[in-house]
């Protein structure tokens, strides 16, 4: 029987979700690259007590890791190999508040980043993936 839009429907949501969060973790790390540029993200590091090198690999996992879950080359994989990345961020943001809009930004985008990157993970890569291997939860 032939494929109809409505049978593909389903592989579409954790296309959709792939895309956004590998875009975001492009943006994140270009924006740590030509905005804040790798010195100035590093002192913010060491600002929040984290050792200002560590913003080096981080930066490069951010950048890499968003080109392969955009690619869908291994992304749920990547995804979840990021998450620290995010627990992190949720950690130095905590004491700011909830809303990200607070001063210095709060803690629930990093967890709702974390959140979706779990979902990811567990969920699959979706349609077109370069690379998928199978989800946890079946489509």
């Amino acid at each position: 029987m032939p494929s109809t839009p409505s049978n593909d429907l389903p592989s579409h949501g954790p296309t959709l979700l792939r895309l956004a969060l590998g875009t975001m973790w492009i943006t994140h790390a270009l924006l740590k690259v030509l905005v804040f540029t790798l010195p100035g993200a590093a002192r913010f590091f060491d600002s929040v007590g984290l050792p200002g090198a560590l913003a080096y690999p981080v930066v490069a996992f951010e950048l890499a890791g968003g080109i392969a879950i955009v690619l869908g080359f291994y992304g749920r994989q990547v995804s979840l190999l990021l998450t620290p990345i995010l627990v992190g961020a949720a950690w130095v943001h905590l004491p700011n508040g909830w809303v990200f809009t607070n001063p210095n930004g709060g803690w629930e985008y990093p967890v709702f980043l974390l959140a979706a990157s779990l979902a990811h993970w567990l969920v699959g890569d979706g349609a077109w993936a370069a690379r998928r291997s199978r989800a946890l939860v079946p489509a």
